[in-house]
């Protein structure tokens, strides 16, 4: 799309077995503009952090990108060389991974490990891109900064690592920075300040984001636009308020259905959507949602929906999109 600072087209990637291709990212197509939170959800093993390592080509055997492009400002990164991609990471796309104890050296300091992108990328000195460091690490709340950049990750919490792995993410000021459940091992009450700091650089610095999160209400706060993605495919695509007001895959009802409320009759029990996702190893023939779906109908088995416009701005993936309309 004209304008976007990252487009993606026909992502394909699948992941080698002796029984052959298994597709774990089918085909998806999508765009981010600058400055914009885009949001990816679903269950898990629905292919939404293998979308975020394959944007950064982190793939390792036996997971490769089949097929399709991804244009940063109208380059395809899956086109470029390794050196030239080293320059990319960390500096115009950055991630947070979902597992700090993993992402961090232990036998570096967490300063450093900040302080190391920083002099790679923006050239500056040891000593100025530490002082930059304990900046970054003040700015995601971490008590003490300056005497947390000499520890090493086996000293510091899970909580604690996680705000550092985001304030690393940040350190660049990058393009797009990819948050792959950037909250998940703080409290509340931190990640409410953490993702108000994302959203707050966002707007300030341009900065685009693709939040990936099973968190529906932190989609509803933050977000702009969500991917609701099922089976490695879209599902459903539309701004954040459209999509939660009026979903039109019965797979975004049921995801919002299963969300507790505070206006509901305490009585009243948490809906779910029975059944369980596709064996990605099996051949999927019709629509992939359909055996947990209870508007399936023949030719859900036989026919696969495209991801058809339904209303500005808003696509859907289904045969019946209509009748959810309806409010059947």
């Amino acid at each position: 799309m004209s304008g976007s600072l990252l487009e993606v087209r026909g992502l394909r990637t699948v992941f080698d077995t002796p029984q052959g291709e298994i597709p774990a990212v089918d085909g998806i197509s999508f765009h981010v503009k600058r400055g914009e939170i885009v949001s990816l959800v679903g269950e898990s093993g629905c292919g939404k952090s293998v979308t975020a390592f394959s944007l950064l080509r982190l793939l390792t055997p036996p997971g490769r990108i089949a097929a399709g492009e991804v244009l940063l400002d109208g380059v395809d990164l899956l086109q470029l060389s390794e050196a030239e991609m080293r320059k990319v990471r960390g500096n115009r796309i950055s991630m947070v991974f979902q597992e700090p104890t993993t992402a961090l050296n232990p036998v570096l300091t967490v300063g450093f490990q900040i302080a190391e992108a920083i002099m790679l990328h923006q050239g500056k000195r040891k000593k100025q891109a530490l002082a930059d460091a304990v900046e970054m690490m003040h700015l995601v709340s971490i008590p003490e900064p300056e005497l947390r950049s000499r520890e090493y990750p086996h000293q510091m919490s899970g909580g604690m690592l996680q705000r550092a792995m985001i304030a690393m993410a940040l350190s660049c000021k990058p393009d797009l920075l990819l948050a792959d459940e950037p909250t998940t091992a703080l409290d509340v009450t931190i990640q409410a300040q953490i993702l108000a700091l994302m959203k707050q650089l966002s707007r300030e610095y341009g900065v685009a984001m693709i939040l990936i999160t099973h968190n529906l209400g932190v989609v509803a706060r933050y977000a702009d636009r969500v991917q609701v993605m099922y089976a490695g495919r879209i599902g459903e695509s539309g701004g954040a308020r459209q999509l939660y007001r009026r979903p039109r895959h019965p797979y975004t009802h049921g995801l919002l259905k299963s969300v507790p409320r505070l206006d509901a009759v305490r009585t009243e029990k948490l809906s779910s959507i029975e059944g369980q996702p596709p064996d990605p190893g099996s051949p999927l023939t019709g629509c992939p949602f359909r055996p947990r779906c209870t508007f399936a109908t023949e030719r859900c088995a036989t026919e696969e929906p495209p991801l058809e416009r339904v209303a500005e701005g808003h696509w859907s993936a289904c045969w019946h999109h209509g009748r959810l309309a309806e409010g059947e």
